[in-house]
């Protein structure tokens, strides 16, 4: 059940506080709570409750609002509530009317939210957001609409990056035998669960050889340095041992055992084991290294191998994201579990420039694995340049121009890297903690937001800064970036 609140929330300086204080207009989670359009995206969110059945949901403001809490300030979801429910900054942030000394809402519903607030509508909020600041900030927006009016062509402007990158999940470094033990260890307590029903019925527990598994298992694993004969022997033993308990559990089953003995847990980790051991028993006998749709955690069975091919890291383990980078926001185009070719990604990125923006941009910014001779000759038939030299063999004598304007290229593509730094060394993008597909989707894109909404409130406080630097003859000094006009009206203490 959803209800949305018809009272109107009270601007910071009329927010109740128990010590007769005042909230102040330009801190930043008032600032950025006047940034996030809430209303616009609540009746999305209402559909997902049913109007008259189920007890009262959380509304909207307060279910996205604690999320980028928890995202902006890097802690876990039960020292977000803790965070809340201490600053009343952050209350005001997430819809309350007034302070309150309890929480909220329990840590648990953070996972909830996580589930129901989807990528897809997290997206559109950071489109929205991002798209009102480069509306408001740009100064031919007139003279677009005139020309769209004339049904004149509209010249293509701005500049788009596009690149890659991996999220790594929170799993243990993965190899063959330490998946196989962990395997083995799991249908052993399966194994115990299943039986104890059956005590009468079978005297005899049926043997698992937990004892001599785990000693040949530790016998290779301590080791530092193992041959490759030591470690496929090894595999091959733990395989051995694992086709025996799958047995056994079958034997189980038709005598009569239940797999509604089973946790839910248990049931998932028994059909991801069987299918474990029907990728590394072929690999084992055919002595290969690579199987599709492999397997790295039982625990988180959609994750994959992602072959990235970086200096100390080759492989990582997670999620594959398409993101693009425009004026130094960024924005989430895919999110893959599987391994893809970021490439053949480039037209729809340009097609969605242009449906966000009106116009094709500029000139395109992307590495080598982009410059195909297709996307060039697509991009040519729009007036899209491509950064990057011609393909086929350099040639011999290339112009200072071109060697200037590669290099120029060259280095304002690097801005989406340092976008990547930051949402890896500032924000969770670099080790993501949720543990289901869906939350992992929500948790990444709410980082990339989180990303924008930095951006726009670090313009704010250079804003403030700049009220004070000129005090002789009381005249602002308006940073270039900044529609100064937008941006003071945004500020409830500059309302008019």
């Amino acid at each position: 059940m959803y209800r949305k609140e018809e009272q109107p929330l009270p601007p910071p300086e009329k927010f109740e506080l128990p010590f007769e204080g005042k909230l102040s207009p330009n801190n930043r989670w008032v600032i950025m709570a006047e940034l996030i359009p809430w209303d616009d995206f609540e009746e999305e969110y209402a559909k997902l409750f049913s109007a008259e059945k189920g007890a009262p949901a959380k509304l909207f403001r307060m279910a996205l609002g604690t999320l980028i809490i928890k995202e902006k300030l890097g802690t876990s979801d039960r020292e977000t509530i803790e965070q809340i429910r201490e600053n009343p900054y952050l209350q005001y942030f997430i819809g309350l009317n007034c302070y309150q000394q309890e929480p909220p809402l329990e840590s648990s519903m953070l996972v909830h939210f996580r589930k129901r607030i989807d990528g897809e509508l997290i997206n559109k909020i950071n489109k929205k957001i991002v798209k009102r600041e480069i509306d408001k900030s740009d100064k031919e927006v007139k003279k677009k609409d005139c020309l769209q009016e004339k049904g004149e062509k509209i010249k293509n402007k701005g500049k788009l990056i596009l690149d890659a990158t991996c999220a790594p999940a929170d799993i243990k470094y993965p190899t063959d035998l330490g998946i196989l033990n962990q395997a083995r260890i799991e249908t052993e307590r399966i194994i115990d669960n299943l039986y104890k029903p059956l005590r009468v019925k079978l005297r005899k527990k049926p043997r698992t050889s937990r004892i001599i598994a785990r000693k040949e298992y530790l016998k290779v694993a301590k080791k530092r340095k193992v041959s490759y004969q030591e470690r496929r022997k090894a595999i091959g033993k733990q395989l051995k041992y694992l086709k025996k308990n799958l047995g056994n559990i079958e034997d189980l089953i038709q005598a009569g055992a239940s797999l509604e003995n089973l946790s839910k847990r248990q049931k998932n980790c028994l059909e991801t084991i069987k299918k474990v051991y029907e990728q590394q028993q072929p690999m084992w006998e055919n002595k290969t290294q690579s199987v599709p749709q492999r397997i790295v955690s039982l625990t988180q069975r959609h994750i994959r191998p992602i072959v990235r091919g970086k200096a100390g890291k080759p492989i990582e383990f997670g999620a594959k994201l398409s993101v693009s980078c425009v004026d130094n926001y960024v924005f989430l185009y895919k999110i893959s579990w599987e391994n893809f070719n970021e490439s053949c990604h480039l037209k729809e990125q340009v097609e969605k420039y242009k449906e966000t923006f009106g116009y094709y941009p500029e000139s395109v910014h992307v590495d080598k694995i982009y410059r195909t001779r297709e996307n060039r000759n697509w991009c040519k038939e729009r007036g899209i340049r491509i950064s990057g030299l011609k393909l086929g063999r350099p040639p011999k004598n290339v112009s200072e121009e071109e060697k200037k304007q590669a290099h120029s290229d060259e280095c304002f593509r690097n801005a989406i890297e340092g976008k990547f730094g930051q949402a890896k060394r500032r924000f969770s993008l670099n080790l993501v903690m949720t543990k289901l597909p869906e939350a992992s989707i929500t948790s990444i894109a709410i980082t990339f937001l989180v990303v924008n909404l930095s951006k726009l409130l670090r313009q704010f406080l250079s804003l403030f800064l700049s009220l004070f630097t000129n005090n002789r003859t009381g005249e602002l000094i308006k940073p270039p970036f900044i529609n100064f006009d937008y941006t003071l009206t945004q500020i409830p203490h500059f309302k008019k």
